[in-house]
């Protein structure tokens, strides 16, 4: 097997450097799943984040999969919510928020499972 050729430049202090050019990468934070997502890559999965990494496509993943699971948390959300309505909101505000918070607690494992630890 032989190796790609390297380029290299004069750097500042008269050494040889490779001259790498690394792709640009998309903007924007990568949020609380994509977060996740990184998390399990790097405890669970270290071959696949480090070839996404040295493909330079880590931060697009990680920007789908937050993507991804945002809608997949509200189209859960809503579907949970038609399943198993909630009480009203004016009558009985703290019961109301403890089954919203089930609810989310509920679509955010669907999540996990389906996208995060996939």
């Amino acid at each position: 097997m032989k190796w790609p050729e390297i380029p290299y430049r004069e750097g500042a202090d008269g050494m040889l450097e490779p001259a790498l050019e690394f792709p640009a990468q998309p903007e924007g934070n990568v949020g609380k799943y994509g977060g996740m997502r990184l998390d399990y890559l790097r405890e669970h999965r270290p071959l696949t984040y480090s070839r996404l990494r040295l493909e330079g496509t880590l931060k697009e993943h990680l920007l789908e999969v937050d993507a991804e699971a945002k809608r997949m948390m509200e189209a859960q959300i809503g579907y949970l919510e038609k399943a198993n309505p909630a009480p009203d909101k004016a009558a009985n505000p703290l019961a109301w928020t403890g089954h919203m918070n089930s609810l989310k607690a509920q679509a955010e494992e669907i999540v996990r499972n389906a996208l995060i630890y996939a």
